[in-house]
């Protein structure tokens, strides 16, 4: 683990050297990459109706507000999905 670790931290010290920025901005740059590949993901199993905007927003740690933002900018429209939800049968003796 710690032989990887350092191999990032000489790739990103070389990254910096040749592209002139800091390592905070690099880190920052991976960090939106990474977030925005994991709302990817999430917004297909969301188009598909396989996922509740409660368990992608938990999975990104982000507020319900945040989402829908995402999906005004991707002109995504809201999809309200009916969730199978069994009524209990009480029966009365």
């Amino acid at each position: 683990m710690a032989k990887k670790l350092s191999n990032i931290k000489l790739e990103i010290e070389e990254y910096v050297k040749n592209t002139n920025t800091s390592e905070l901005e690099v880190l920052e740059k991976l960090k939106v990459f990474y977030f925005n590949k994991k709302v990817s993901e999430n917004l297909k199993l969301y188009k598909k109706g396989k996922k509740k905007v409660s368990d992608i927003t938990k999975d990104l740690k982000i507020s319900p507000r945040k989402f829908y933002a995402i999906l005004a900018a991707k002109d995504i429209k809201h999809i309200k999905t009916k969730y199978n939800l069994k009524e209990k049968e009480t029966t009365l003796e």
